[in-house]
């Protein structure tokens, strides 16, 4: 699978200025970061899944970039990093599409990458209606610790919120978590990184802190049916990287979760493909 490869070359771009002139791999404030995600986890989601192929080539779904749900229960309103969905309407094909988000997001594909994406069939956008999958990333680069409640807050609420709207929906969060000892937070570099002004980098504890964030994600609530409530799956990629315009590595050995295990990126990708295929095989 490619997911994780194709976000991790996405990092290794500088590509976000900031108003002193400071160009970043990574910056909270953007969204480049849960767009490349996102993009990953639909794409290899679309390889292993043969039913969300077939509708893809029927045009019996759509996709939605940051789309509004809304919880039927409650009224709250959560945007969605990505949504595969049925159309509202029909798309006629004159609209961008998934594959238009390479260029988009500018993501840089290897040629194995750009072979299996030419031979898989194209998503339209359009009006989204009744959600099929939900996709919501998330980021922990630094100050581990302390931004864990948040994260986990934020990822229950879109859980719920999906789940709120479509119980049948297939709710997945997928997690990036920095492994690195050091990292340049652009939060705390706001001035021109000079000779006479150097980068700040923080200090990570560490394995603790990726430790600690994967024993924050494990007390998400997780389903296994649809008359249950929790994530239908949560996939992890551990990363290692500063932010200082060096290399961007997937880290797979401990505490990286392990294959088959539940965190695991490729075991989430199979099991929602799998998920896919069973709950939306007769529409």
């Amino acid at each position: 699978m490619y997911g994780p490869q194709i976000f991790a070359r996405c990092l290794e771009q500088q590509a976000i200025r900031d108003k002193y002139g400071n160009t970043w791999q990574y910056n909270s404030q953007s969204d480049r970061h849960s767009e490349a995600a996102c993009w990953g986890v639909a794409f290899d989601l679309l390889q292993q899944s043969s039913t969300l192929r077939k509708h893809a080539r029927e045009g019996k779904v759509i996709i939605g970039v940051n789309h509004p749900m809304t919880d039927y229960r409650t009224g709250r309103e959560k945007f969605l990093d990505l949504v595969i969905a049925r159309p509202a309407t029909h798309t006629g094909g004159a609209g961008e599409s998934f594959k238009d988000l390479v260029a988009r997001y500018a993501l840089s594909l290897t040629q194995a990458e750009q072979l299996v994406l030419d031979d898989l069939p194209d998503i339209e956008f359009g009006n989204v209606g009744s959600v099929h999958v939900a996709l919501e990333a998330k980021a922990v680069m630094t100050k581990h610790v302390s931004s864990l409640p948040r994260l986990h807050d934020e990822l229950a609420a879109s859980e719920q919120c999906v789940h709120g709207a479509s119980e049948h929906a297939l709710a997945i969060a997928y997690v990036q978590i920095n492994s690195s000892a050091t990292f340049a937070p652009s939060p705390s570099n706001r001035f021109t990184i000079d000779a006479q002004h150097p980068v700040v980098l923080r200090r990570n504890a560490q394995p603790l802190s990726v430790t600690r964030t994967l024993d924050k994600l494990a007390q998400l609530k997780r389903r296994s049916t649809v008359h249950e409530s929790g994530f239908d799956g949560i996939g992890v990629t551990v990363i290692d990287f500063e932010n200082r315009g060096g290399p961007v590595d997937v880290v797979t050995a401990p505490p990286a979760p392990a294959p088959g295990s539940s965190f695991h990126y490729e075991t989430m990708i199979v099991r929602m493909a799998g998920q896919y295929d069973s709950r939306f095989a007769g529409i």
